[in-house]
């Protein structure tokens, strides 16, 4: 069964910002009808308006799925609006970060279907990872339907526990941030070396887009491709002596950065 057919009894949409948009611009490539997708977006953009969807309208008595992506500080105002559908075969899948599946089932009850995610930017171009969680209500067929969905973005894993969630985080939630920040000081070294500024963004950016789509793409190990274009005594040990220092190199950074980044959402989720 394809996912239009499973989306019959309609996909309901509680918030349609940045990662709503492109997780529904996914659904419509796959051939979801617009006519069985309800939105509620306060301040909807050009892009929803245009669109043959139920925006800010009715929602339906039942529904397939219920995606929650309003931001966390408007979680206990918005979710309410979705408690006729907690009795029923409604999956909720939620993307919003740092909110725990104790939060919902204690608004929605416990026999609710509920998965928690947490995808990344990179889905506005297909090209995320999203990690899921479910409840104890939420089944293989609920899990199943959420990765089906989330497919559209891009690739999904399932976590063993929740507590997992904060890694992820930390790792793949915020790393896109941490690899922007790596494309700019990139940049910025090739002009302290005398590039202009234009072509040392050029360099930079299609240097971390192509040895990452190289990485995905290819059957050996980073550490391998890292050392198959390492010539001893060449240029890129001589660079990789200053990241690979055990002390001050980008090892421990890194293990600092995802650390603190993983501290942070379990403040926020109240662990």
């Amino acid at each position: 069964m394809n996912l239009n057919d499973r989306s019959q009894d309609g996909l309901v949409l509680l918030g349609c910002g940045k990662m709503g948009s492109a997780m529904l611009a996914g659904w419509l490539d796959q051939g979801i009808d617009p006519e069985n997708i309800w939105i509620i977006e306060p301040k909807p953009s050009e892009w929803l308006k245009s669109l043959n969807i139920h925006l800010n309208e009715d929602l339906p008595e039942t529904a397939t799925l219920a995606l929650i992506a309003v931001k966390p500080q408007m979680m206990h105002q918005a979710l309410p609006k979705l408690t006729s559908y907690a009795n029923g075969s409604t999956v909720f899948l939620s993307v919003a970060a740092g909110i725990p599946i104790d939060t919902y089932e204690s608004i929605l009850g416990k026999s609710a279907s509920i998965v928690r995610a947490m995808p990344n930017t990179p889905a506005a171009i297909g090209q995320g990872i999203t990690a899921i969680i479910g409840n104890d209500a939420a089944g293989a067929d609920t899990l199943q339907l959420c990765q089906d969905l989330l497919g559209a973005i891009g690739q999904t894993v399932r976590l063993e526990a929740e507590a997992q969630m904060d890694a992820v985080t930390g790792v793949s939630g915020s790393g896109p941030a941490y690899v922007f920040f790596m494309i700019d000081a990139l940049a910025a070294a090739g002009q302290a070396q005398g590039l202009s500024a234009d072509l040392a963004m050029q360099l930079a950016k299609a240097t971390v887009a192509g040895a990452g789509s190289l990485a995905a793409q290819s059957h050996e190990t980073p550490e391998q491709l890292r050392i198959n274009v390492t010539s001893p005594n060449g240029t890129t040990q001589a660079g990789l002596e200053v990241l690979m220092h055990p002390e001050g190199g980008l090892g421990p950074l890194l293990t600092t950065t995802v650390a603190k980044a993983a501290d942070r959402s379990r403040e926020l989720s109240g662990g």
